[in-house]
């Protein structure tokens, strides 16, 4: 059976996310944090980084709920609370900053999903440092995953779900974003 991370420490982080992510789904704090082009061009930048929290409608929150227990049943035990929350906030910022300047076609974005692709690449890469054989596997499998997205496009039943578009570019940055915050490891004795 597994061995699951039920250490307070472990869980905390994964349900404080959860927690803001439920609590921005009020529609009136919602529409002040999402991603929208326009507005932002106007001077509220904060949406580049706050639109990674908030979603669509329930559905979509729960498919990236589903994303954060996958995360932390897999890797909850590689990082601190104060890690976890760091890795949160820069990998936000990162997916935010890049879908603005690289995805001029993207006007309004929400969703968590672009982060927690990093996130669970830095975990693979750690997988990979610490000798765990199915790093590798799920390395190779999110790799596979991103070029499948950037070739066959994205998922217009996920779309319908979500009620939104599938921002397949918001996952790529994001995947980039944890290789990035992954680069320290290669340094750190095992």
């Amino acid at each position: 059976m597994f061995d699951l991370p039920l250490a307070p420490r472990y869980l905390f982080p994964p349900l404080v996310l959860m927690f803001f992510c439920t609590l921005l789904m009020i529609p009136s704090i919602r529409e002040i944090l999402v991603f929208n082009r326009e507005l932002i061009d106007q001077g509220q930048l904060w949406r580049i980084w706050t639109s990674q929290y908030v979603h669509t409608n329930w559905m979509h929150w729960l498919l990236n709920v589903v994303g954060i227990v996958f995360i932390w049943v897999l890797h909850a035990e590689y990082r601190t609370p104060k890690v976890y929350a760091l890795h949160l906030l820069i990998l936000g910022l990162w997916t935010g900053i890049g879908i603005w300047l690289f995805c001029p076609d993207i006007r309004i974005y929400t969703g968590l999903s672009g982060l927690l692709h990093g996130v669970i690449v830095w975990g693979a890469v750690k997988d990979i440092k610490v000798g765990e054989r199915t790093g590798i596997l799920l390395f190779l499998g999110i790799a596979g995953k991103l070029v499948w997205e950037q070739y066959a496009g994205p998922s217009e039943d996920v779309g319908q779900l979500i009620s939104s578009r599938v921002a397949i570019e918001s996952h790529l940055i994001g995947a980039v974003g944890g290789l990035v915050l992954a680069i320290p490891l290669l340094w750190q004795k095992k």
